[in-house]
């Protein structure tokens, strides 16, 4: 009689437990472990410096790779330096560089006759800014300010943004002639900074004289501009100075022409308002506003009583 044997299936069910684990979180999990980043073998771009840049740039850069820089527009290699690079190490890092190039100097602004120039930071290195003036009785011609700039033909040069400027003589053109009345030197037709006329009347034809309204003296004090405008040669005659009340006390005379100072008091029982002296103004009126005589007393403010203080008080 042959025995017979049932089929074994206890291992496979225990085999089923054991990779039921696998089947169920295995395969994702092996998945998510596939799409963590690995460490990279390249380097980052070269690290960015103020006066030079890399001569070429790529997408990734591996271990061992070199890279030479040049200088940025408007600077050159500073001395013992002729040739700057940096290599990708294998730690994914860059060699070390300071920066090896200074900026391109411009060349010495020209000064200007009867004029300076000055750098503002005491050179004339790219960036930098030259400011130029004139001497007293000069007017400058040109850019007060110019820049050390890149050549707008060659990056690998430096320039001045603009020409020097020029210093040029202060003038003035005659201050004109006026009616019933002359400056001196009326022949020229330029004056130099600082040259000076004077005005004066003519004699007048009829009883009264001219009087020299403004300022007798005028300078050249600028380009083209005089100290004051040209006075005026006219007949001033002013009113009998009379007031309400009262009676003159200085000044008295027949006729009041040009500047004429007068001075009044009032009567007794009256006091005096307003301006005291006055004096004949250019418009033949009296300036200021004639004083006015006011019965009674003159009003007096009150004062505050003393404060005494003894031994002994604050």
């Amino acid at each position: 009689m042959t025995a017979s044997y049932a089929p074994h299936t206890a291992h496979l069910c225990r085999l089923e437990k054991r990779f039921s684990f696998l089947c169920c979180f295995g395969i994702p999990l092996m998945a998510s472990v596939l799409l963590i980043p690995m460490p990279s073998d390249a380097c980052d771009a070269p690290p960015r410096y103020s006066s030079m840049r890399p001569n070429v740039i790529k997408p990734n850069y591996n271990p061992g790779n070199r890279v030479y820089f040049k200088c940025r527009p408007g600077y050159k290699l500073t001395p013992p330096f002729r040739s700057v690079s940096s290599v990708c190490q294998p730690d994914n890092t860059w060699t070390p560089l300071n920066e090896a190039c200074t900026e391109k100097l411009c060349q010495r602004p020209g000064e200007p006759v009867n004029g300076q120039v000055v750098g503002v930071n005491g050179s004339f290195i790219f960036g930098s800014q030259a400011h130029y003036s004139c001497n007293e009785g000069f007017r400058l011609i040109g850019k007060r300010i110019l820049y050390c700039e890149l050549s707008s033909n060659d990056e690998n040069t430096v320039v001045w943004s603009d020409d020097s400027p020029l210093c040029t003589k202060i003038m003035c053109q005659s201050p004109g002639k006026i009616p019933n009345g002359k400056h001196t030197d009326s022949e020229k037709d330029e004056f130099e900074y600082n040259e000076g006329v004077t005005y004066s009347c003519d004699p007048s034809s009829g009883p009264d004289k001219y009087s020299l309204i403004g300022e007798r003296r005028l300078i050249c004090s600028g380009d083209g501009v005089w100290s004051s405008d040209p006075p005026q040669c006219k007949v001033v005659k002013c009113d009998y100075p009379v007031i309400e009340h009262g009676r003159l006390v200085l000044g008295i005379r027949d006729k009041y022409s040009y500047q004429a100072v007068v001075l009044f008091e009032c009567l007794p029982g009256f006091y005096l308002n307003g301006s005291n002296p006055v004096f004949c103004g250019g418009r033949s009126t009296w300036e200021p506003a004639m004083p006015k005589c006011i019965r009674g007393f003159k009003p007096t403010h009150p004062t505050k009583p003393p404060v005494l203080k003894y031994p002994g008080t604050l």
